[in-house]
């Protein structure tokens, strides 16, 4: 279709001129090709300021008009135009992004409907979980554990300050999951982690004050992520990393992330959530249609496995924990779960 402007000048749709919103200058609808676009991984975003690797070599871009609003996050593959030597003071372009594999996501709480996501073709979680100071968090791992399996990648948990407590009970929490994991102290080998990362891009995510880090310092010396200590007062820790890195590992990537003291799941509905607590999704295969599975709940099939002793306490609060918080309502007590320091 064309369009005649004055003088009978005739016009493709495509090249119609439009004005910029609150300004004189003209830009097109055209979007521009970029044929000679290099591919670069994303490894650190800095205040729309992108670290691309492109072909072994370090470079910073900005991201092109023509892509909008739409987010750019660590391992992200994208293409680049421009200076692409990485010498000091140059700044090239990202003008694609590629099409992603996995997407892992998280809400600042479970009602907020904007998305974060944290990082982009990653295909295996670290969940890092401290044993003491502070104390274990199995609530939070529950929380990664439904984003891992949302978003398609293994989960790996690392338990990590064995040093000041047993990782048993934990262990024994997780262990109808068949969940691989690391139990971890500042002075022990690192050579089992460090084969369950090679050739994989691992994502490490923890709440702040466990040590994750620490780890990455160990795992890639030389890193020099900022570490902090936990609050004797509020037990908690201080954030330290501000941003996401990726880094070199083992022939594939390991992506350090800033510690969080909250992994809301609004994104995830609670069919999904349910089938995030593999354990406990084959009972639930027996429970009516449109199940709460809140204590409440009638001819709950977890409710009645819970009854006969052969669901764990702990497991089924937390899981009705999640999906009442999900809903905006208060969450449930624990159903006379077991005592520990994660209760």
């Amino acid at each position: 279709m064309s369009r005649t402007r004055g003088g009978g000048r005739h016009l493709d749709e495509d090249d119609i001129r439009v004005r910029a919103r609150g300004g004189s200058k003209p830009r097109t609808r055209k979007r521009p090709k970029h044929e000679n676009a290099v591919e670069g991984l994303v490894t650190a975003v800095d205040r729309g300021r992108y670290r691309c690797l492109v072909d072994g070599v370090p470079v910073v871009a900005m991201k092109a008009r023509e892509l909008g609003r739409g987010s750019i996050v660590v391992g992200d593959r994208v293409d680049v135009v421009g200076d692409l030597s990485g010498r000091p003071d140059t700044l090239a372009r990202v003008v694609r992004v590629r099409e992603r594999d996995s997407v892992l996501r998280r809400t600042a709480d479970d009602t907020d409907p904007v998305e974060r996501v944290i990082v982009a073709n990653a295909d295996q979680l670290a969940i890092v979980c401290a044993l003491a100071d502070p104390a274990p968090q199995p609530r939070f791992v529950d929380r990664c554990l439904v984003a891992a399996y949302d978003a398609g990648l293994e989960p790996l948990l690392c338990l990590t300050k064995a040093d000041l407590a047993s990782p048993d009970e934990m262990l024994g929490a997780y262990k109808p999951l068949g969940l691989p994991y690391e139990v971890l102290s500042p002075e022990g080998g690192l050579d089992e982690l460090r084969a369950r990362l090679a050739d994989r891009t691992t994502v490490f995510v923890g709440s702040s004050g466990v040590g994750k880090s620490t780890l990455v310092n160990r795992l890639v010396p030389g890193t020099d992520r900022a570490v902090g200590h936990v609050n004797a007062v509020t037990g908690r820790g201080r954030h330290t990393s501000t941003s996401a890195l990726a880094l070199r590992f083992g022939g594939g990537w390991l992506i350090d992330t800033p510690g969080v003291r909250s992994f809301g799941l609004a994104h995830v509905s609670p069919e999904e959530i349910v089938a995030g607590f593999h354990d406990l999704a084959e009972l639930a295969e027996d429970c009516p249609p449109d199940c709460t599975h809140q204590p409440e709940a009638p001819e709950c099939a977890i409710g009645a496995a819970l009854d006969r002793g052969e669901a764990d306490p702990e497991r089924v609060a937390s899981l009705r924990r999640l999906l009442s918080s999900r809903e905006g309502d208060e969450e449930p007590e624990a159903a006379e779960p077991p005592p520990g320091p994660h209760t």
